[in-house]
């Protein structure tokens, strides 16, 4: 906790540079004896709500008199952070400055939500009210329901945005032209690695839309003489999906849904070409992203500097989507919805409260739960556009606003004219806006990640993981380098010396290029090092993260599938991909001379 103080002293004294604020040597102060008092949590719970309350008053213009709860006040101001603050607020009334400072916005936010998603697990209290919220959340989505004239809307807004994606998915799913596909991850079978290759396992729902002999085998007769042992399981047999607890900040752990592997195959399956046609089809391309967040932050950016577009953010935004939005999106393509359905698990493991059955189409964990949620909301937006306009939207008119409205996940961004009407027909559909994270009145804009204010960019360095005490704390090592060299992009001088020190004590720091494999310090000021070595490359003496892929041998007709299950028409890019498999379960440093680049 000692190295903790001295580090945040340091980061204090540099905001406080470059705002040219007073001293800061009073909030040092409270925030050490806030830390005795309340613990860690003061830093990753209390300081957060404290920077969430800033954000709220830049976007209503002004310092409410219930913000900032448990910090004194002199004036219309906490006396927290007050030389910062004043920057930005009128000390006496509270109302936001006709010019604030954009570099104090900038320090309040790197200052109070630096630690707000720090990895540390939640207390057992928390997480079973996550796994209660998760459960009363399904319930929700099971007794909510549309009248009739919101379905039949929803239908026809969804046909003008995605028919041509989704015909042409139709068309390869009932063609069986799709192809399935494992990932590194776990499963709720706990089969890892190449063991997926060899799946004995699979439902009836699903064997009736994707034959496990197609699917499961490089040809007939070997679908003959090596799957007559697969368990085709009843629908009231499946496997449920497994709800677990993941760390996301203190305050509550983000709960996660671990899929069967032969459902997470072939959702992958179903992923690969929906995505390429989401993003490759003239109208759905326009509007949502899936693998690139960029143009989501160019409009949040625009719209802090215009104030005419808003940013949405929603809560519990993949368990609101209900499997019933999911068939009205699907109900013209027979084929794609009965895929879909034969890829959706039933049923769900949670935690304290046994096997229930799931009205949601997905939680996070499925392969097809960010780009079905994002077709969704995306519908959902635009019935709020055509509620508001008093008319039935035509292509040319969605067309219209390209560049106005974008979805990226449940990050949304429309116009401001629609707010009321997008928020009111969100929550219509069972969906909660978060406010304390959604903005449209003020300056302030954020989403997918980066936050601005007035065209400036205020987004800010977190750090992910608590500091290392010693070398083998490899992931703790990783992220404080990582953390060192974004605070000097920053400009943060003070912070990132008192790092290198900190850093060197444990492993050695040279300089080197961000694409050197070695982890080092990132200097405008270039990296040198001794030539040598075979091809008389500048080298260093630097630590280099060694990490170890489990053994999992993988032979016979399961090394078979897996060749043919292979993308593209090169090599695989690993020698001993039959050999290991998966993602690494050890990783340590090895201190050795490697190229500076």
């Amino acid at each position: 906790m000692k190295s903790l103080m001295l580090f945040l002293g340091h980061v204090l004294e540099d905001l406080s540079t470059w705002c040219h604020t007073s001293s800061t040597s009073r909030d040092l102060k409270t925030v050490t004896a806030r830390i005795e008092h309340e613990g860690v949590s003061f830093l990753t719970i209390t300081l957060p709500a404290f920077g969430k309350d800033f954000e709220r008053c830049l976007d209503r213009g002004h310092v409410a008199h219930d913000s900032f709860p448990g910090f004194s006040r002199t004036g219309g101001l906490p006396r927290f952070l007050g030389g910062f603050l004043e920057l930005v607020f009128d000390r006496g009334s509270g109302r936001l400055l006709d010019n604030p400072n954009e570099t104090a916005i900038w320090a309040v936010r790197q200052f109070t939500l630096m630690f707000a998603k720090i990895l540390l697990p939640a207390s057992p209290r928390r997480v079973r009210a996550a796994f209660d919220r998760y459960v009363q959340c399904e319930s929700d989505v099971k007794n909510h329901s549309l009248p009739v004239e919101l379905e039949t809307e929803f239908k026809e807004v969804s046909g003008l945005l995605f028919r041509e994606a989704l015909s042409e998915m139709d068309k390869k799913i009932h063609e069986q032209s799709v192809l399935g596909k494992h990932g590194p991850g776990t499963t709720a079978d706990k089969v890892f690695g190449n063991a997926k290759y060899n799946i004995r396992e699979w439902s009836k729902r699903l064997d009736l839309v994707f034959p496990h002999q197609d699917y499961l085998a490089s040809s007939y007769s070997l679908a003959l003489a090596n799957l007559g042992q697969i368990d085709i399981r009843e629908p009231e047999n499946e496997r449920p999906v497994e709800v677990l607890a993941v760390p996301k900040t203190l305050k509550t752990p983000r709960l996660i849904a671990r899929e069967p592997s032969y459902m997470q195959f072939m959702q992958q399956a179903i992923l690969e070409p929906l995505v390429e046609l989401l993003e490759g089809c003239d109208i759905p391309s326009r509007f949502i992203g899936i693998t690139d967040q960029g143009p989501n932050q160019v409009l949040a950016c625009e719209g802090s500097l215009s104030g005419d577009l808003a940013t949405l953010d929603l809560s519990e935004a993949s368990d609101r989507v209900s499997n019933r939005h999911v068939e009205l999106l699907t109900h013209r393509f027979p084929s794609l919805w009965e895929a879909i359905q034969a890829t959706r698990s039933l049923k769900a493991d949670v935690s304290g409260h046994g096997i229930i059955p799931l009205a949601k189409f997905a939680s996070m964990g499925s392969a097809l739960c960010f780009p079905i949620e994002a077709m969704v909301f995306t519908t959902v937006v635009f019935l709020g556009i055509q509620r508001e306009l008093r008319r039935r939207l035509t292509v040319k008119d969605i067309k219209s606003f390209d560049g106005k409205v974008r979805v990226y996940g449940d990050d949304i961004i429309v116009p401001v004219r629609f707010v009321s009407s997008v928020v009111e027909m969100l929550e219509a559909f069972g969906f909660v806006v978060n406010r304390d994270k959604s903005f449209w009145t003020g300056k302030f804009r954020e989403s997918c990640g980066k936050e601005y204010y007035n065209g400036h960019d205020v987004s800010i360095v977190k750090v992910r993981r608590v500091f290392p005490t010693q070398r083998t704390h490899v992931p703790e090592i990783e992220s404080i380098v990582s953390l060192r060299n974004q605070l000097y992009k920053a400009g943060l001088w003070g912070s990132v010396r008192w790092l290198d020190d900190y850093v060197e004590r444990l492993i050695p720091f040279p300089a080197v290029a961000e694409t050197s494999v070695a982890l080092g310090r990132t200097s405008f000021l270039g990296y040198a090092g001794k030539v040598g070595g075979r091809y008389q490359l500048p080298l260093v003496k630097a630590a280099v993260i060694r990490r170890r892929i489990p053994a999992s041998k993988l032979d016979d007709y399961g090394a078979l599938l897996k060749f043919f299950l292979k993308r593209g028409s090169d090599p695989s890019h690993d020698p001993k991909h039959l050999e290991r498999a998966g993602r690494p379960d050890s990783a340590d440093i090895n201190i050795r001379m490697v190229p500076s680049y």
